[in-house]
């Protein structure tokens, strides 16, 4: 994607069903699950990069000894920084002899526990700092009253949640939806606890009493009226000071989630292929967790895998195919072929069909993929037409050495790789001044690939904001030299913000947006911009349930092709040597592609939360007023 996304987070959790003693005898090595937890988040290294944490609960801990225990980094090498610094302790305590048993190991290693979790951040907003990395904890000196939580989420009513928090009379202190969500666990488990304490305490005093508490907590119906009121796309992982484990997904599938359960461990983690590597187990072994359900693994080792909540509509986030997740899982890459295969007939009529006369390439890396299925696309084409020509060839006798020669051995489509991201400098999480130089010391040509003559078409992820597109990338496209140049986005146009997740928040970024607004100017309709802005201030006033989303207004004057014709010209530099086109996916042709339920709120505007359509009310508000960074003024 060459307008990068940010995009939160990974999660990964193993929690053990056997002593570590067994997997000292079984592998070798009693730290066999803090090491998996780090290859885990390291193979899903590519979801966050601003910062890390990781948690540990130890069960069954004497009386005064800890049990507990986070470490979280915000710079830039945080889960290496974690981990070598944790594992170095290790080592220490080896030395001194410490730790010579797998009971030593438990006791005296912090991250010696049956409960271990990790989390990958993306900043959200201007927050980067180590207080906004999870897990978050909350503390007392009841086991069954500490809590730990991370997640993959974003909550789009965060401030009522908040206000409902100080409406019981507490005093909260957060900054995050993160914090606010745990404070409303929290309270549940609190009201639990005491509930279950005073039915108990007159048939058991101490460690007794303790254990019938623990016995009989019961997380499906905490969490179930603690998520009464979340709006949002959420995947979250947490535990209990007694080592209740718990693992959930939100209502509609939005934000990603997979399992392994064996009778030695379960592991979790945000994407399919890290279980499949690190765990070494087979695809059909790793489970996606359903929508609207928990995983919940008690402190005696119980699994149980139930809703806690009324399962909706499924929307899983598209972009996770499109562009998040890692492209060796079978089902993404198939996704990512299928997504450039579908642009295939639009490529050829921008060729006018000579595909033999075209170079054909991808940026950024993360296009490769659907880079193969555009070439297969159009080599299909190219077989049919062969086909076809052949066959009249045949029937009129005018098949020769020649026409064969043309048709067979000369004219299919040439596949080059004509830039390359050659350093791994993350652009948009660079202030915005600094971000056009970097861009283009990440990309570089391959000089001479290109004949005389020929069309270029280099097929992208998405086309967002088209920024380092017009300042960047096409500038340094043109200087292989060109006839044309053709930028193909395997997802269809975004129009619209998102608020589940992935910071894209802001109407006055996206470069569809400035041109739908360009072509109403144009045609001297302003009033519509006006009217659009009334009725979302409008739609606030409304109860959230009813919301609609009265942005889709600003689109529907224009067909898809006007919009990319716009957008076309809008990110062809001033001095362009050569013509640029633009080709944008389709929705029927992503809905095809996804092949089964697909969250497209980015660009049909159809959020699946109340809290969508709140949030696309705000952001245009924001945008009219100036007040979302993108401002009025086209950002080109």
């Amino acid at each position: 994607m060459s307008d990068a996304l940010q995009h939160e987070c990974a999660v990964a959790a193993i929690r053990l069903l056997k002593p570590h003693s067994y997997f000292e005898e079984k592998y070798g090595d009693a730290n066999w699950a803090f090491r998996k937890l780090f290859l885990l988040m390291e193979k899903q290294h590519n979801r966050g990069q601003d910062g890390a944490g990781i948690g540990c609960i130890k069960l069954g801990m004497p009386l005064g000894e800890p049990y507990m225990f986070r470490h979280r980094d915000a710079t830039g090498n945080a889960l290496s920084n974690i981990f070598s610094t944790e594992q170095r302790n290790l080592r220490k305590m080896q030395e001194e002899g410490k730790i010579a048993s797998a009971e030593d190991y438990k006791t005296h290693f912090n991250y010696g526990g049956e409960v271990l979790m990790g989390h990958m951040r993306y900043g959200v907003g201007n927050r980067f700092d180590e207080g906004s990395c999870h897990p978050y904890t909350r503390r007392t000196n009841w086991v069954t009253r500490s809590l730990m939580l991370l997640g993959n989420f974003s909550m789009t009513n965060a401030p009522e949640l908040a206000e409902k928090l100080i409406k019981r009379g507490q005093h909260p202190v957060f900054d995050t939806d993160t914090q606010t969500v745990m404070e409303e666990i929290g309270y549940y488990l609190d009201e639990a606890h005491t509930d279950l304490y005073r039915s108990l305490r007159d048939q058991h005093s101490g460690q007794e009493l303790q254990q019938e508490i623990s016995n009989r907590i019961d997380l499906y119906d905490i969490i179930g009226k603690a998520a009464k009121d979340w709006d949002g796309g959420y995947t979250m992982v947490g535990a209990v000071g007694n080592g209740d484990f718990f693992c959930l997904r939100d209502p509609h599938g939005i934000r990603p989630c997979h399992y392994v359960l064996t009778d030695e461990y379960l592991a979790v983690a945000s994407e399919e292929v890290p279980l499949m590597s690190i765990m070494e187990v087979e695809q059909d072994q790793v489970h996606e967790l359903p929508r609207a359900n928990m995983l919940v693994v008690t402190h005696d080792g119980t699994v149980t895998l139930k809703e806690y909540t009324t399962p909706l509509e499924p929307t899983p986030c598209c972009f996770e195919g499109i562009y998040f997740s890692r492209g060796n899982d079978p089902i993404i890459y198939r996704q990512r072929k299928a997504l450039g295969y579908k642009l295939a007939p639009k490529v050829v009529r921008s060729l006018e069909g000579d595909v033999s006369n075209a170079a054909i390439s991808f940026i950024p890396n993360t296009a490769e993929f659907a880079y193969y299925g555009l070439l297969e696309g159009l080599r299909a084409y190219r077989r049919e037409y062969v086909t076809k020509t052949m066959k009249e060839a045949l029937a009129n006798g005018t098949l020769n050495n020649e026409l064969i020669d043309e048709l067979i051995l000369r004219r299919w489509p040439r596949a080059e790789k004509v830039v390359h991201k050659d350093i791994k400098l993350r652009t948009f999480i660079t202030p915005e001044l600094r971000r056009n130089q970097l861009a283009s010391q990440v990309y570089d040509l391959t000089y001479d690939a290109l004949r005389p003559g020929e069309v270029l078409v280099a097929i992208d992820d998405s086309i967002v904001r088209g920024t380092t597109l017009k300042k960047n990338l096409l500038r340094l496209l043109a200087r292989s030299k060109p006839r044309k140049i053709v930028i193909v986005s395997s997802a269809p146009q975004v129009r619209y913000p998102d608020c589940y997740g992935i910071d894209m928040s802001e109407l006055g970024r996206f470069i569809a947006f400035h041109a739908a607004i360009a072509l109403i100017r144009r045609r001297g309709m302003d009033k519509l911009i006006d009217d659009v802005y009334e009725e979302c201030k409008h739609q606030l006033t409304l109860p959230a349930p009813v919301r609609t989303n009265p942005v889709k207004k600003i689109y529907e004057l224009f067909t898809d092709d006007e919009i990319t014709d716009e957008v076309s010209s809008m990110v062809t530099p001033e001095d362009s040597p050569c013509p640029i086109e633009v080709i944008y996916q389709t929705m029927d042709g992503l809905h095809e592609a996804i092949g089964g339920p697909c969250g497209d709120w980015y660009f049909s505007g159809d959020y699946p939360t109340p809290g969508g359509m709140t949030a696309v009310n705000r952001a245009f508000i924001n945008w009219y007023e100036g007040n979302d960074g993108g401002a009025k003024a086209l950002p080109l």
